[in-house]
């Protein structure tokens, strides 16, 4: 690759540019910006996209800010969105940006001696602004006609709902924002999603109009999986970055569990493999899909970068639990990660100091109907306990045998699981 645009267009997330733009970044150096909308604490997958836009951006030699909007985030960006957000407090604006700050530095370097990035919150500037000095110096460059053919308006405006001046004015707010890191930064690009191409050039007509010069903008494709879906949605909702949101393996799993139509364009997006790697990978998936190898590097190189390399290596023991390994070198966290969506009991573990018979522990959890039912399936060899066969129905549980004195799990089958916690 020559250049970012190069890079950029190779790896899918091009979809409009500025004129001039593939010449600008192939013979200069810039500054250009991202901003990020602390509605909350974490980012989320969706997010990635974005963070791997300006992390691509450093390391072909240009100097990224990424804006944390501390002061658009009280207004609420209506791009994308059929209803008006709930607003939020300063204070938890301040405590989302907060987090924000701490997962950005996992992906761009903030000491890099040329080109470190920048981190701003736009509040330092728009909080200080009163309302007859905005409509002044900003408002008054622009039309109304104008801010009604942007899509983001001219979609809710069509709504049931519609919008209201607060979002309206929200374009006025972005486009301020590109003038001041044009001014106080030199920054000539801001970069995003597709939905955000009008807020873009809002900003850009906004430095042409009171500094007569050019800025650029550039925005890639809104991800979609093959299905249709929203991506970073699941069944049980969002994917955060925030291990206390979605666990390691949770996030892990996701990247996993991704469908073979999507998985190169996603090693494209969200990895820093090289051509040549993933073109391996390509015909690897290609001959032979069932050995997901292209998911395992995906996941692999996804999770290590938002959660680190150790995260990896419980995720990836935790999933072979999955597939019926002892729990022998798992902690009791680790196995309750890998359980947390299945049926549980508490059982207090004074209950059990002599033991209790396998039969009525299977009886009492309801894997089986009866007792009786429950000798049958164990003397079948239909019952595990922590992930072992067991084939006496005489076997007495005590809490010895619970993963660090604190859980055991019974499986019946292959899959049907149930976590017992001792209390």
């Amino acid at each position: 690759m020559t250049n970012l645009f190069d890079e950029l267009q190779w790896r899918g997330m091009v979809s409009n540019a500025t004129e001039g733009l593939p010449d600008v970044l192939a013979n200069e150096r810039v500054t250009a910006y991202i901003g990020f909308d602390p509605t909350a604490s974490s980012l989320h997958v969706g997010s990635l996209l974005t963070v791997m836009g300006l992390a691509r951006l450093q390391r072909f030699g240009h100097t990224p800010i990424a804006i944390v909007g501390g002061g658009t985030g009280m207004i609420g960006d209506p791009s994308g969105k059929s209803q008006e957000r709930t607003l939020l407090s300063s204070e938890q604006i301040d405590e989302n940006v907060a987090g924000i700050k701490a997962q950005l530095t996992r992906f761009l370097d903030f000491e890099a001696a040329s080109n470190a990035a920048r981190l701003v919150n736009n509040a330092d500037w728009l909080a200080k602004f009163d309302l007859l000095g905005f409509l002044r110096d900003t408002g008054k460059y622009f039309t109304v006609n104008y801010m009604l053919q942007k899509e983001s308006v001219n979609r809710r405006l069509e709504s049931e709902e519609g919008i209201s001046y607060t979002e309206f004015s929200y374009l006025l707010l972005q486009a301020r924002d590109f003038l001041e890191v044009f001014d106080r930064y030199n920054c000539t690009l801001q970069m995003g999603g597709s939905d955000q191409w009008g807020n873009i050039t809002a900003g850009i007509d906004l430095i042409r109009k009171l500094r007569g010069r050019k800025a650029h903008g550039l925005v890639w494709p809104l991800m979609t999986t093959a299905s249709g879906a929203k991506f970073g949605k699941t069944e049980s909702g969002t994917v955060w970055l925030d291990a206390a949101r979605t666990s390691p393996f949770k996030f892990y799993q996701f990247w996993l569990n991704t469908d073979d139509r999507d998985v190169v364009a996603y090693l494209k997006s969200f990895t820093f493999l090289d051509r040549g790697a993933i073109r391996e990978i390509e015909g690897e998936t290609r001959s032979a899909p069932e050995r997901r190898e292209a998911q395992r590097v995906l996941a692999r190189a996804v999770t290590a970068a938002v959660h680190g390399d150790e995260q990896v290596a419980r995720a990836e023991r935790a999933s072979r639990v999955l597939f019926g390994e002892a729990f022998s070198a798992m902690t009791v966290d680790d196995v309750l990660a890998v359980f947390e969506d299945v049926p549980s009991t508490e059982l207090p573990a004074a209950s059990i100091a002599d033991g209790i018979g396998i039969v009525d522990l299977v009886a009492r959890v309801q894997l089986a109907p009866s007792k009786g039912e429950a000798r049958r399936l164990i003397q079948s060899g239909g019952v595990y306990l922590n992930n072992e066969r067991v084939s006496d129905p005489a076997l007495r549980v005590t809490a010895e045998q619970a993963i660090d004195g604190r859980v055991l799990v019974v499986r019946k089958g292959q899959k049907q699981n149930h976590v017992i916690r001792l209390t």
